[in-house]
């Protein structure tokens, strides 16, 4: 066996493998005396059936197959043997000539290698970084929304904005008399807060226990089958019927009360005695913005990074037909007719992914499984504290995340935890353009650019 490699140029080559008959000729026997000795023919015991008959049946098949082995192996060694670089699989070339009664063969494979790639991460590269103003208004808006998660629903006599209304729901007719055979909700039960019409909200908002009044179901929903269906009790595929005028009956009103500041909420958001005074709870919510806000500078220099360093390293050459050759082979609804299109979409993120994989080289970034085992708990947290359960025991909070880490989003938290450790890396190496901006001003650097 005979194997070389071609450079055609920076980005493709030609493995040949000359394949003699010694290389194959032996699993080709075993092959055969297997079949021999395990499947049975019509007209023989197990075993007995003769060499001639085997070799004429599956002869052929079984030595296609022991050549296929024998060049894939020959091709994949040689590849980790020389530590080529190559994007995607080897694509075999057509043989017209190919032949199965021959003994040698010479088989060639296309290879795209990835392109030799530079680095810009230095102190040399400038990348803006948005530190967020923690103002007054926000404290105060946090302060609101954290003791409305923390607040408690009592019943109530007047419906107020943010109220869950329950009451008797009537259907009327064009003339605001109760509909004959109409929909009747005994227990109905609404939430004024989520209407999409503020003429709607506004009927209800401000009527007290036993008022009642007119609305219009559809109105509310903009007549969404889904939420028309779920109030008024009544099959989807029958909202069209019901779009009128509806009477409410008001029985209860479920009213929001925000937690009052003191030491059990102090404890319920923070942790036993970890806040002791108003003065020191402002402070915490101020910290709890800040932590966030940073978070959302972060994301926004992951974009701006990637940005710079695309920028400065500029045009990057792949071995786009070899690669759109593997593609189409190892996806069946891929073909010549929509390859340029899905290759174009995918392209940028190949690209990036060759272009982070150098500088994760450069910087000795590596992820650890305690790397992966923290942001599954960081990830668990956070998902506790959307729940209203900002200080769950570490123990629990360890079972969730060896959970995350280890089932079907293990790959996917791995990879955000790279990313995580890649970008920390960059920043550390890069000089930043630190900038001062209000929420406002950050929020617009999200807005679609402007034709």
């Amino acid at each position: 066996m005979n194997v070389t490699f071609e450079k055609i140029d920076e980005v493709n080559g030609i493995i040949t493998v000359e394949l003699l008959a010694a290389d194959y000729a032996d699993n080709v026997k075993k092959a055969l005396k297997n079949i021999a000795k395990n499947r049975p023919e019509p007209g023989f015991r197990p075993g007995k059936t003769p060499a001639s008959l085997i070799q004429k049946k599956y002869g052929d098949a079984v030595k296609y197959d022991e050549i296929n082995k024998a060049a894939s192996e020959a091709i994949y060694n040689y590849i980790k043997e020389q530590n080529l670089r190559v994007l995607g699989n080897p694509v075999p070339e057509a043989d017209e000539k190919f032949d199965l009664k021959n003994d040698d063969f010479t088989f060639k494979f296309k290879v795209g290698l990835a392109p030799e790639l530079s680095n810009p991460v230095s102190k040399d590269l400038k990348v803006p970084y948005y530190d967020i103003e923690v103002t007054d208004e926000l404290v105060g808006e946090q302060d609101l929304n954290l003791r409305r998660r923390f607040g408690k629903q009592e019943s109530g006599d007047t419906i107020e904005s943010n109220a869950v209304v329950k009451g008797i729901i009537t259907e009327l007719d064009e003339n605001g008399n109760v509909k004959e055979g109409g929909v009747v909700v005994e227990n109905g039960i609404v939430a004024p807060e989520h209407f999409k019409s503020e003429e709607q909200k506004a009927i209800f908002v401000g009527k007290k226990v036993g008022d009642s009044f007119t609305f219009n179901p559809a109105a509310t929903c903009d007549g969404s089958p889904v939420e028309m269906s779920s109030m008024l009790h009544i099959d989807k595929d029958d909202v069209d019927n019901h779009k009128g005028d509806f009477r409410f009956e008001v029985t209860d009103a479920i009213v929001l009360k925000p937690a009052e500041l003191g030491q059990e909420y102090y404890d319920q958001l923070f942790g036993k005695d970890n806040v002791k005074n108003e003065e020191e709870y402002k402070e915490g919510v101020k910290n709890m913005i800040k932590a966030q806000l940073a978070n959302d500078s972060d994301f926004r220099f992951t974009i701006d990074a990637k940005d710079a360093i695309m920028k400065a390293i500029g045009e990057i050459t792949l071995p786009d037909a070899v690669l759109k050759d593997y593609l189409i082979q190892a996806n069946e609804t891929l073909n010549d007719e929509n390859i340029d299109e899905e290759y174009a979409k995918a392209r940028p993120q190949l690209v990036w992914q060759l272009v982070s994989d150098k500088i994760a080289q450069d910087l000795n970034v590596e992820v650890t499984p305690e790397d992966v085992k923290e942001l599954a708990k960081s990830i668990a947290r956070n998902q506790f504290a959307q729940y209203g359960m900002p200080n769950v025991p570490d123990d629990i909070l360890d079972r969730y995340a060896e959970e995350l880490a280890g089932g079907k989003q293990g790959d996917q938290v791995r990879q955000q935890a790279f990313e995580s450790k890649l970008y920390h890396a960059i920043k550390n190496a890069v000089t930043l353009e630190e900038k001062t901006v209000s929420v406002e001003d950050f929020n617009k650097l999200f807005a679609p650019a402007e034709a």
